[in-house]
């Protein structure tokens, strides 16, 4: 919540509370037949897979609200990969392993995070 102070001259202005995010880098692959799935399918991908595990998700603030992640670069249609890098962003401390675990059980065949870990 917003916290409103007076100032010297008797106006308001709004101060907004200090957000603590952790981050979590990952590295995920995409093989087999999600090789076809587009970046954007991916991105929705990812979105219920984290809804579903019932992770502390940062949601992001606005008239559409979206789980906060990115995918640093996006993959042709049809290329597999080993080793792709997404960021995470969480409310909550999240052990990495446990991340995994969680996430990995929700996500279909082709998709799978390999490793995790929590950055700066």
């Amino acid at each position: 919540m917003a916290t409103q102070l007076r100032t010297k001259r008797g106006l308001r202005r709004r101060i907004n509370p200090v957000i603590v995010n952790y981050k979590l880098k990952a590295i995920f692959s995409k093989t087999g037949d999600m090789r076809f799935i587009s970046h954007l399918d991916l991105l929705r991908l990812f979105h219920r897979a984290l809804r579903r595990a019932g992770l502390p998700v940062t949601i992001t603030k606005g008239f559409s609200p979206r789980i906060k992640m990115s995918i640093m670069k996006a993959l042709k249609l049809g290329v597999e990969s080993r080793c792709e890098d997404a960021v995470f962003y969480m409310d909550q401390r999240v052990q990495p392993q446990f991340f995994i675990d969680a996430v990995n059980a929700k996500l279909p065949d082709g998709v799978k995070i390999l490793s995790a870990e929590e950055i700066a």
